[in-house]
């Protein structure tokens, strides 16, 4: 632990004592003696009022007026809060430099003794459904710090065992359906790339800057669209509007009115990928538009019923 994050959780842990002896630091924070008395030296240096008691007992002791100043949050405040810790349990990374299980005991400093037993109990009995981010994904905090420095980047990266390198100017992290992915331009075809950060396998952050975020997040569907992109229009069934809502892409649209109709693009080459989402509405699609798209779900309906017959 950096020596930072140290003082900040001992100005936590201390704030709430009176008195302390360099025990209680060495046990707590896995520090040796003189680290203790050095890092008691820093606390006062930050303001800490920290004074100290000599003789066979001696100990350290804190004036009344902290150095922190109570945070009180209504009930309805700890559990929104709390609730939106609890779904960083479910990723294996993030793109920010904390362990969960700290920044629970950080808010809990806050809270009082009934509002703890709550959260508690609300833990137990609150269940939500979150996809488990499972793949570890190295590289996060350099994608997000070079998406807020506008820089950009050379990406190694691995596909199908494939080896290739890519110079990128990320604008968007997006946490879907268990994986992390990172969209991008790439700058030697201006093209719109999507890639899964758990396959980045490297990132050098380089100082040059292409694009503003603005100009890429406003620009971003366009730069996907190519000039050989095909329309479609799928009418779904009413009912299987909330299938849409769990899951779409940008290039997808729902217009709802006499007819419920899912509407967009896809370029050449994506038409399996297209037809593999439309497959999961299952008998909820009424028509689809273009044929070709309509021949391609019903090959892939064909080669599953073969599969299952071999079985």
């Amino acid at each position: 632990m950096k020596k930072s994050e140290r003082l900040n959780d001992m100005i936590r842990y201390l704030n709430s004592r009176e008195f302390f002896n360099l025990n209680d630091l060495m046990d707590k924070f896995h520090i040796s003696k003189s680290t203790a008395l050095r890092d008691i030296n820093s606390l006062e240096q930050l303001g800490m009022p920290i004074f100290s008691e000599h003789g066979r007992h001696g100990r350290y002791g804190i004036l009344k007026n902290r150095l922190l100043s109570p945070i009180i949050f209504t009930m309805d405040e700890v559990y929104a809060l709390y609730f939106a810790m609890l779904t960083l349990e479910a990723y294996q990374s993030t793109p920010f430099h904390l362990s969960v299980n700290k920044l629970n005991e950080k808010f809990e400093h806050c809270l009082s003794k009934i509002q703890i037993n709550q959260i508690h109990k609300m833990k137990k009995v609150l269940q939500f459904e979150t996809y488990q981010h499972n793949h570890v994904s190295l590289y996060l905090d350099k994608i997000l710090t070079s998406i807020l420095n506008e820089s950009t980047c050379k990406v190694k990266y691995v596909k199908n065992n494939q080896k290739k390198s890519y110079y990128i100017q990320f604008f968007k992290i997006s946490a879907k359906f268990g994986q992390w992915y990172a969209t991008g331009i790439e700058l030697h075809t201006n093209k719109y790339r999507v890639f899964r950060c758990d396959r980045i396998t490297l990132i050098e952050e380089e100082n040059n800057s292409r694009f503003s975020i603005d100009e890429l997040l406003n620009r971003s569907l366009e730069m996907y669209q190519t000039e050989k992109s095909i329309d479609f229009e799928v009418e779904i069934v009413e009912q299987a509007k909330d299938i849409f809502y769990k899951e779409h892409y940008p290039s997808m649209k729902i217009e709802n009115g006499d007819k419920t109709v899912i509407k967009g693009f896809y370029n050449p080459g994506e038409e399996e990928f297209i037809a593999h989402y439309f497959m999961r509405y299952g008998h909820y699609v009424r028509s689809v538009k273009p044929e070709s798209l309509k021949q391609i779900i019903k090959d892939r309906v064909e080669h599953l019923l073969n599969h299952y017959q071999k079985l």
